[in-house]
């Protein structure tokens, strides 16, 4: 019977273990879709699922605890204002996984966290702006050459 066991540990120490489940929230609020193994990504549904549900609420006391969990006030802003925006008619389930074949080093299974509604263009627009700024700042620095 497995009474009392209510999360994955994943072979990894509890702040380990913290530390990755923040950061994976944190990109998949930001990119609003990432990809890992199916063990990870259906632990990570659970924190994205509360997380949500703070930004939902909309309190500055929800606004702090997410903070001290994501620890990003990028993260915490699009919590707060886009999502919560989004899903504020929905009852719950904000996140879906959707398993994604084997991995080819160590056949481990692989899966696709995603948010339920999800905008398309946000996964890689981070990346995107900052590449655009790299060539606008090199560019500037050739031309003063």
């Amino acid at each position: 019977m497995r009474h009392r066991h209510g999360y994955r540990k994943l072979n990894r120490t509890p702040s380990h273990r913290k530390a990755m489940f923040a950061n994976m929230a944190s990109s998949l609020i930001i990119h609003e879709q990432i990809k890992t193994t199916l063990p990870k990504a259906k632990e990570l549904r659970r924190i994205a699922d509360k997380m949500i549900s703070l930004g939902k609420k909309g309190s500055l006391h929800s606004r702090r605890q997410a903070l001290s969990y994501l620890r990003s006030d990028q993260t915490v802003r699009k919590l707060f204002e886009t999502l919560a925006d989004r899903y504020n008619k929905r009852p719950g389930g904000y996140t879906r996984v959707i398993k994604s074949g084997f991995r080819y080093g160590d056949n481990a299974p692989m899966a696709i966290v995603e948010l339920v509604d999800r905008d398309t263009e946000a996964k890689g627009a981070e990346d995107i702006a900052r590449h655009e700024a790299f060539l606008e700042e090199n560019e500037s620095v050739n031309a003063s050459e």
